[in-house]
């Protein structure tokens, strides 16, 4: 169905290619997960291949040429003054088109009933609308619609009345209406909850045709994908590793890792032994040498270091030989435990209390809370869109007052909060002001902690609105937790985060001390991360005690 060539992309005034030599295939019922940190090319690669970028050399092939291909982008172009129904249908005014030639055909075929070019007319304007009216399944629609929670819908209304998010699902549900044969979709799950990604997923496993999906929910990868291409932004090449899901392949990769490091360690063991060979052997001539004024004995240090020299060229031989292995390198990690700033809470005491609590607006979305987050428990808080998950977090930390009851947080309890928008960073400043007008520290203090956060070197001094989002919750996180907090709510933390992003950040939660109440939708980092989950639905919030899979 899709074949990638040789892809090669370098851009302007660029120092190296963002993309060298990348190759690979996507076939009927294969699911192609392209992952690789921020930066490392997919987009520019989903890009090329859909088109709108050039690559420098190599093709893109799709197969046959008239092959539907549905392209899902991360945002909905504008499209604001358009009728949803002609978002979902874009065959709509065709097929009035097509109703009206029929029967304007019905007409004259009436009229004269033996006139071949009608007939053979009216026959392909029967084709035509058939055709048209099976792409328009209204029951089909309903059911994508339902899956991505925009059920009931008004289908006239114009798109620009849909929030961000819903655009986001309009897109993908017209993209499954399309009928494709290949799917291209570059992060689907953004703007989904919990159950609208499992419904994607069913979708996706039952989809006939190829899909090319690039996307950071690793547990959505390992539930569709038959394979992955891992692109490498350090040497700008992708490897394809067949016939497994993203969990198959960490460990693969990290298998190859090990070998690698034991490799790496018996080559050093054997430098040593060679290098100290050397030593031995020029230090025994030499002494030989200096011992003796006999010749027979001078002539036998000289073959002594003969000897020596010999050992010395295979020394530099082994160190010049290009099968050597090379020490693995592993990306700077976030760590905390280094940062003796948190005053932990004692395990057992009660860090949050919740008495009889409502919380909404005008309306409450959730009634009756008594519920309890004790010192060193890590909450993750699941649940659907719209009900009421960010309004409960902003009610614990005082933002929004309860409609009912009383939320009480421990005297000891100093909040760390981090909010869905990242509203509370300045876009003028950078890494390092934002650290120093936050906490009271020197430059050299300020650019070793942003250090433990990712920002190396020069990356302090990067203005905020140049950051990505990945970056910026780094950034604040740096932040919370040099201002002392030992109570981290979190609201959708890692929501902008690549997978690389979301593996620090999770090391960073698995040595912090305090303790974390969290919204999130990625279900791996809920199964690595949380003690306990709130689940809210329908007005109703239920808890569950969970067992964390693995320490982070």
């Amino acid at each position: 169905m899709l074949v990638v060539s040789n892809i090669s992309k370098r851009f302007p005034g660029a120092d190296e290619p963002v993309l060298k030599n990348i190759t690979f295939t996507v076939n009927a019922g294969e699911r192609v997960g392209l992952i690789g940190p921020n930066g490392s090319g997919k987009s520019t690669l989903i890009q090329i291949i859909m088109g709108n970028l050039p690559s420098e050399s190599g093709s893109v092939q799709f197969s046959p040429p008239t092959l539907r291909v549905g392209y899902l982008a991360q945002g909905l172009a504008d499209a604001d003054d358009m009728p949803i129904r002609a978002m979902l249908f874009p065959q709509t005014s065709a097929l009035h088109q097509a109703e009206a030639d029929l029967e304007r055909l019905a007409i004259a075929l009436g009229e004269n009933p033996d006139d071949p070019q009608t007939a053979e007319a009216y026959g392909e304007a029967l084709e035509r609308l058939m055709q048209l009216s099976q792409q328009i399944d209204t029951n089909e629609a309903e059911r994508i619609l339902a899956g991505l929670d925009l059920a009931g819908v008004d289908l006239d209304a114009p798109v620009g009345t849909l929030s961000g998010g819903q655009k986001t699902r309009l897109g993908l549900s017209a993209l499954l209406l399309s009928q494709p044969d290949l799917l291209i979709l570059d992060e689907p799950t953004n703007h989904l909850d919990v159950t609208g990604i499992e419904w994607l997923e069913g979708w996706l496993n039952d989809f006939d045709g190829g899909v090319l999906v690039v996307s950071h929910d690793r547990t959505f990868l390992d539930e569709i994908v038959t394979s992955v291409v891992a692109l490498d932004a350090v040497n700008h090449t992708a490897r394809v590793f067949e016939n497994c899901n993203y969990s198959e392949y960490v460990a693969a990769v990290k298998s190859e890792w090990d070998k690698q490091w034991a490799q790496w360690r018996d080559q050093q063991v054997e430098i040593v032994r060679l290098q100290a060979d050397v030593e031995r052997t020029m230090a025994r001539a030499v002494r030989k040498e200096n011992a003796t004024k006999n010749d027979q004995q001078r002539r036998y240090a000289k073959k002594v270091a003969k000897r020596a020299k010999a050992k010395e060229t295979r020394l530099h031989r082994y160190l010049d030989d290009d099968e050597r292995v090379e020490k693995p390198e592993r990306t700077w990690p976030l760590r905390l435990d280094n940062l003796a700033l948190v005053d932990a809470i004692p395990t057992g005491r009660e860090v949050i209390t919740l008495t009889d609590v409502s919380v909404g607006y005008d309306q409450p979305l959730l009634t009756n809370l008594n519920l309890t987050l004790l010192a060193g428990e890590r909450i993750a808080v699941l649940g659907p869109n719209g009900q009421g998950k960010s309004t409960l977090l902003k009610t614990i930390i005082g933002d929004l007052p309860p409609l009912a009851g009383q939320v009480r947080i421990a005297s000891s309890a100093k909040i760390g909060y981090l909010a869905q928008e990242q509203e509370n960073l300045d876009p003028a400043s950078n890494p390092l002001k934002t650290l120093l007008d936050a906490v009271a520290m020197t430059e050299t203090e300020a650019r070793t902690f942003l250090h433990f956060f990712l920002f190396k070197g020069d990356d302090v001094f990067t203005p905020v609105h140049q950051l990505s989002y990945g970056e910026r919750a780094c950034l604040i996180l740096a932040v919370l937790v040099a201002r002392g907090a030992n109570l981290l709510v979190l609201d959708e933390p890692i929501n902008h985060l690549d997978v690389p992003a979301r593996e620090r950040f999770e090391e960073a939660m698995g040595v912090f001390q305090g303790s974390v109440l969290a919204v999130v939708h990625d279900r791996y980092f809920v199964d690595k991360f949380a003690t306990k989950v709130w689940h809210v639905a329908d007005g109703e919030l239920t808890e569950e005690v969970r067992q964390v899979l693995a320490e982070i």
